[in-house]
């Protein structure tokens, strides 16, 4: 094949962190954001697809690019522990609790790791697909972004001190277009504002550059950030954030003749990463501290090294924790008692043998599930059930189909959660308007959370225009397997 084979009409897709289906259709209806409202009307819109579990955006980027969920790319989270290493993996939380894991450590694990020795080698992303096909892909502010084009990145001087690069510069195998932040741009004069991955305005600028010098490559994927942040803070149906990033989006769009020409020459998309769930206000009713729940045991503390006489590993992903056990000798069950305690965690998932087994706080019973019986799914998935099917709101039929309720997908979410890693782990999951709480983990009373596998936080929205093509699944996990078709034609 030619060394770069240009697609006959390049894919665009623009990420915007924690865009949710409720506040994007009110954007459009209230005026709010012209330029969706006109890819919406010109292409499809899809409301419900589904996203990866936990809902943190490492692990949903992970799964949007190797079209797997985590027990096959092994991002478990924003935050887990490694068995095989021992230590505990942050790739930046909150600020405090960034600083006591260690800045450096954090710093390290985000900009190297995560691509070059978490993300597991036996999936392949896009862009490593493409690459294969003679395509080029553009990486915009993603932080997961492996490829097969070495880049080097650079720490700015000022930031040099938070990282174990020497000279500050490491390189990478990423995307042959590579844009991050400070630490790699397309436009070399530009100034990343207020993170150093860049704003919404950066990575519109970013992409406008590649379009004005007609370097688009086949397929660019770009990460809008600050919506997220705001959301966390002003709660789930904050408009005018969804209105800056629109400003953007138009001034890309007013590039073109029109903009009916720009998507005569691409296909565009807009897609949310995870939705929020509103958190409620009083701290002893909604914060759910699980060294409280486990005080009995010992809880390793996050800014020292694990001790052998430690007993328990807590790792927090907002709505959702992983709860590891190094004690052999404390069984799963004695945990699993204590959890069922708490009516405000209503999943409590764990591996058996070759499956999953689940109980609850707010329901009675359990559920044994494994993959591969009688039972199948919308997703064309066949699975085994034993036990309570209401523990995950699962509804059955006469012809054993599945139907998903509050948790869509849920059956291969969480299989995807506990097999991401080797070791003895409980996953637990808070009922909407609550979230966990561990050693200095950020909390966002009266504003709003993610991670858990409820809908509020799994159901986001997708736009597709320039092309008829859907996806067959609304999946974000369906999205390569799609966007590697589109560039095929």
């Amino acid at each position: 094949m030619d060394q770069h084979v240009k697609p006959r009409k390049p894919v665009i897709l623009l990420n915007i962190d924690s865009l949710m289906p409720e506040p994007l259709e009110i954007a459009v209806q209230t005026g709010r954001a012209p330029a969706l409202k006109f890819l919406m009307e010109n292409g499809s819109y899809i409301s419900n697809m589904v996203s990866s579990f936990p809902t943190m955006s490492v692990t949903i980027d992970s799964s949007l690019l190797t079209g797997t969920y985590a027990d096959k790319h092994q991002i478990p989270g924003l935050n887990w522990f490694d068995d095989s290493k021992n230590e505990i993996i942050n790739y930046g939380t909150g600020f405090r609790e960034t600083n006591k894991s260690g800045l450096r450590k954090t710093v390290h694990n985000m900009l190297y790791r995560l691509n070059n020795e978490h993300l597991s080698s036996h999936v392949r992303t896009i862009y490593e697909e493409l690459a294969d096909r003679g395509i080029q892909s553009a990486s915009i502010n993603s932080f997961v972004y492996r490829g097969n084009t070495p880049q080097k990145l650079q720490v700015p001087g000022l930031l040099r001190g938070l990282t174990r690069f020497k000279d500050g510069q490491w390189t990478a195998e990423a995307t042959s277009v590579f844009s991050l932040g400070v630490f790699s741009k397309l436009r070399k004069r530009s100034v990343a504002t207020q993170i150093a991955a860049g704003n919404y305005k950066y990575t519109a600028r970013e992409l406008r550059h590649l379009i004005r010098r007609n370097r688009l490559p086949g397929f660019t994927f770009c990460i809008f950030q600050d919506l997220d942040f705001r959301i966390h803070f002003k709660g789930p149906m904050d408009i005018k954030g969804i209105a800056k990033i629109d400003r953007q989006i138009q001034k890309t769009l007013n590039l073109y003749p029109s903009w009916e020409e720009a998507l005569r020459r691409n296909i565009w998309m807009v897609m949310g990463d995870n939705g929020h769930a509103p958190m409620g206000s009083r701290y002893r009713d909604f914060m759910i501290d699980l060294r409280k729940i486990l005080k009995k045991y010992r809880v390793a503390r996050i800014q020292r090294p694990i001790r052998k006489k430690d007993q328990i590993v807590l790792s927090v992903n907002q709505r959702m924790a992983y709860i590891y056990l190094l004690d052999e000798a404390l069984p799963l069950s004695a945990l699993t008692e204590k959890l069922k305690k708490d009516s405000r965690i209503d999943i409590i998932a764990s591996k058996t043998e070759h499956g999953v087994h689940i109980e609850s706080g707010t329901r009675t019973g359990s559920l044994h599930y494994s993959p591969g019986g009688k039972y199948s799914d919308m997703y064309e998935q066949t699975w085994h059930l034993n036990g309570k099917p209401n523990l995950l709101d699962l509804t059955l039929a006469s012809d054993n189909k599945i139907s998903y309720g509050d948790y869509p997908d849920g059956l291969a979410r969480i299989y995807g959660a506990l097999y991401s890693q080797p070791g003895r782990f409980i996953v637990v999951n808070a009922k909407p308007g609550c979230e966990f709480k561990a050693q200095s983990t950020p909390f966002h009373l009266g504003g709003a959370a993610h991670g858990s596998l409820h809908k509020q936080e799994s159901l986001v929205p997708v736009v597709i225009a320039g092309t008829a093509i859907k996806p067959k699944h609304p999946r974000l996990v369906d999205m390569k397997s799609f966007l590697l078709g589109l560039l095929d034609h």
